[in-house]
């Protein structure tokens, strides 16, 4: 396993000194850069003044790989391009949510990338949406969905960071989604 990182100590201090890096601004990143890897992660993050970032990210990565089957491209999205119970965009709900002009960008943004992965048919690319919330937490077993919202048993929906590593691992390994979106929830 490689990271690429913006912050080479801050990553040896979070990772330990045994893991691989490349420690290269993800827009200064060539297509060797690349080449060799099986998967690409795209777990991408930055300010909401910078959100239009991320659609430029997978672009970048979308056209260093036409036509190829390897590296698989796996990207990170947000839950607002999922659907609600009621079959309406879960981008809508959080729209209303007090305070979301200053961070609305991002999941709007992550809407707009999905929307560009899923005319991408020439690439090997797959994305996971987490939960409406995204939290910290052991991994329990994921629940698996494809574009609405999932709820725990507990009725919220709501996946932690290890249930989502454990379901993006399995899909790794397990091919089950190609050139689409899938979502995960707690069990």
């Amino acid at each position: 396993m490689t990271a690429i990182v913006r912050h080479k100590d801050k990553a040896i201090s979070l990772l330990g000194n045994g893991v691989k890096l490349i420690d290269k601004d993800v827009f200064d990143l060539t297509k060797s850069d690349l080449e060799g890897f099986d998967v690409i992660i795209n777990a991408f993050a930055t300010a909401p003044d910078k959100a239009y970032l991320h659609l430029d990210l997978a672009a970048k990565l979308v056209s260093f790989f036409r036509e190829t089957e390897s590296p698989r491209l796996f990207f990170i999205l947000g839950a607002a391009s999922l659907l609600d119970e009621n079959n309406n965009l879960f981008l809508d709900t959080l729209k209303t949510v007090p305070d979301a002009a200053s961070w609305i960008s991002i999941p709007v943004e992550a809407y707009k990338t999905l929307n560009y992965l899923r005319g991408i048919e020439n690439v090997n690319w797959v994305g996971v949406s987490p939960s409406a919330e995204f939290v910290a937490g052991e991994a329990t077993v994921p629940v698996l969905g494809t574009d609405h919202l999932l709820t725990s048993s507990n009725g919220k929906s709501v996946v932690t960071s290890k249930t989502m590593a454990v379901a993006i691992l399995d899909e790794i390994e397990n091919l089950q989604f190609i050139h689409t979106r899938f979502t995960v929830c707690n069990q």
